[in-house]
């Protein structure tokens, strides 16, 4: 399913020592190649894993850009050429359908001033990684908020006019987020594993009390400078 003629996707992906994770990112992306019309571009921050390298390898377009995910998102923005924009994390897998489930999106009248998301989901099978899942599902509904690590999908000329992503080195995602709006945001069901590593490393309640703590200090007004040293 195209959306239409005249649309095209492109996929930006902020890297960073992404050796380990890309592959099996850029992997699922594959699907698309016979839906869409899709291009992938790879903005690496510095990367000293070869990470850029495997990226071309991999058939992505790369481009080098100052490191932080909010300042290579916005400069793989306005490099890209697609009608339509998808921001993607590098340790993030989309699951099988998930281009259907996007020209879908893409191809609605209404969805031109409305973005998505997929639905979160953590490569672990444990009961820990389903309460996590459970919590993200709860905060999507209730209060419109889909991190970066769940995908976005907005046509470029609404991206453009709510101003894009900002070069800032944390909250990013929710900063845009919060710019489109709950009722503007919308989640689809297809999913988006994200790796758990950070939570197995971490513990599960630490991980998940320091992320709710960072967004808790965001809201209260604390600089996201201030919270990148934090956060670490």
């Amino acid at each position: 399913m195209r959306a239409n003629s005249a649309s095209s996707l492109g996929v930006v992906i902020p890297t960073l020592n992404a050796a380990a994770t890309l592959p099996q990112c850029m992997a699922a992306l594959d699907e698309g190649l016979a839906a869409l019309s899709i291009g992938v571009l790879v903005v690496d921050g510095g990367s000293r894993d070869g990470t850029a390298e495997l990226a071309r390898g991999l058939g992505a377009t790369v481009m080098s850009s100052a490191a932080g995910r909010g300042t290579q998102l916005a400069a793989g923005a306005s490099a890209s050429r697609g009608d339509w924009l998808l921001f993607l994390h590098a340790d993030t897998v989309l699951a099988k359908g998930w281009s259907i489930a996007a020209a879908r999106f893409m191809a609605a009248a209404e969805n031109a001033r409305r973005a998505a998301a997929f639905r979160f989901a953590l490569d672990d099978e444990g009961p820990a990684a389903r309460r996590i899942e459970a919590f993200v599902a709860w905060r999507c509904r209730a209060l419109g908020l889909a991190y970066g690590d769940q995908g976005l999908l907005v046509s470029r000329r609404f991206y453009d006019e709510i101003g894009g992503f900002r070069a800032i080195p944390l909250m990013e995602d929710v900063d845009i987020v919060r710019r489109i709006g709950r009722g503007r945001m919308v989640v689809l069901d297809t999913p988006a594993a994200t790796s758990a590593a950070r939570y197995r490393a971490q513990g599960y309640a630490t991980r998940g009390l320091r992320n709710l703590s960072c967004v808790s200090l965001y809201f209260a007004g604390v600089p996201p400078r201030l919270l990148a040293r934090l956060y670490g």
